[in-house]
């Protein structure tokens, strides 16, 4: 199940990983994205740190974690193809996994009727 952030990140707990990336709203709003730079693996950020950027045609976007916690994997795929975040958002486009720090700080995410509610509004 995906939760979600006020600033368009998305994560997916699987055990006590975090997969995270960017939604499909987010990557839509900047258009084909040309470069993602990644955090490193063992890198730790607190909860709503820049923790990655994504550049389009358009704009530079920073990304945020999600949630406090370790950054044990990177999706080395998107050096050489950062078109998948936008064809598989919430797939193939994924940018780090983490080991969050609190788990509640999850529970504490929207859930998908909640950000399609702010997604909805801000379209407006």
């Amino acid at each position: 199940m995906l939760k979600f952030t006020k600033d368009h990140e998305w994560l997916r707990m699987d055990g006590d990983i975090a997969t995270v990336g960017i939604t499909a709203f987010a990557q839509e709003k900047l258009g084909d994205l040309v470069f993602v730079e990644l955090p490193s693996v063992g890198a730790t950020f607190a909860k709503g740190a820049v923790a990655a950027t994504v550049e389009s045609v358009k704009a530079a976007a920073d990304v945020y974690a999600p949630v406090a916690g370790e950054v044990i994997a990177v999706n080395d795929k998107l050096a050489e193809q950062p078109g998948l975040v936008n064809g598989e958002p919430t797939g193939e486009g994924w940018l780090f996994k983490m080991k969050p720090a609190d788990v509640a700080e999850v529970d504490a995410l929207l859930d998908e009727k909640a950000y399609d509610a702010l997604t909805a509004a801000e379209s407006q």
